[in-house]
Parts: structure tokens; sequence; C-alpha cells
């Protein structure tokens, strides 16, 4: 069987900071290190506020181009405050994250649907 590339578009990691996360509010875990020791596995994203200040701190895993082929999806995962949670993400994006590896049970305890933001009103006009 041939040998195929690494995976041109890798699993991609985007980490909120800003209100909240990332913040003195949220202790107990080196945000700096964090985001480093993320990034020595997958690309990271440092993001401004994710509009999910109650899951902080949030970290959002999205796919592969092999794992967006697979089915998978972006997946947030929040209250990732400690050293060993992040582990637990680096271990998932190491083994192929969203669509090709599956969601380990101790990670679908950090898991969540972020809400969706309402719409814009439409405006009433002005023409």
């Amino acid at each position: 069987m041939p040998v195929r590339p690494t995976d041109p578009v890798p699993c991609r990691v985007t980490v909120c900071r800003d209100c909240c996360c990332g913040s003195p509010k949220v202790t107990g875990i080196d945000h700096a290190a964090q985001i480093a020791r993320l990034g020595e596995e997958a690309p990271v994203r440092v993001s401004e506020c994710l509009d999910v200040c109650d899951q902080a701190n949030v970290i959002v895993v999205q796919p592969s181009a092999a794992g967006r082929a697979a089915g998978g999806r972006p997946v947030w995962l929040g209250l990732v405050n400690d050293p060993e949670a992040t582990e637990d993400v680096v271990a998932w994006v190491t083994a192929g994250g969203p669509g090709v590896a599956p969601l380990p049970d101790i990670l679908d305890l950090y898991a969540f649907s972020p809400r969706r933001r309402a719409s814009p009103e439409p405006s009433s006009g002005g023409r």
C-alpha cells in the first residue's frame, strides 16, 4: 500500500481569549502555556470573544480536510481549565480529531453546542 502524504489541511484549534476566557477570571490554568501546548500539535488561532462566556475557557476543534470529508464538524469544548483537560484535547487532535477519531468519553464531558445568535432585526426603511 502506498504511503499517503500528510493531510494538507490539518485539524485546527481555535482558542477563545477575551473578556472571560484566558483572563484572571478563570483560575487554575496557565493560559499562555495552554495555547503553546495546543500549538505543538495543531495550528492554533486565538479568537476574540466567542460569546459563550459561561463555558470559559472555550476551545473549538475544527476537522482536518480528511475529517470534514468523513463528516466531521467543529466540536466546541468548554470549561477546559486544567492541564489534564488540555492534554486530553491534544491527544484527540493528535489522533485525528473530528471525523477521524471518535470523541473520547472524557472530552464528551466538555462538549457543548453553542447557542445561536439572534439575527439582526431587519431595517424598517429609510429609503
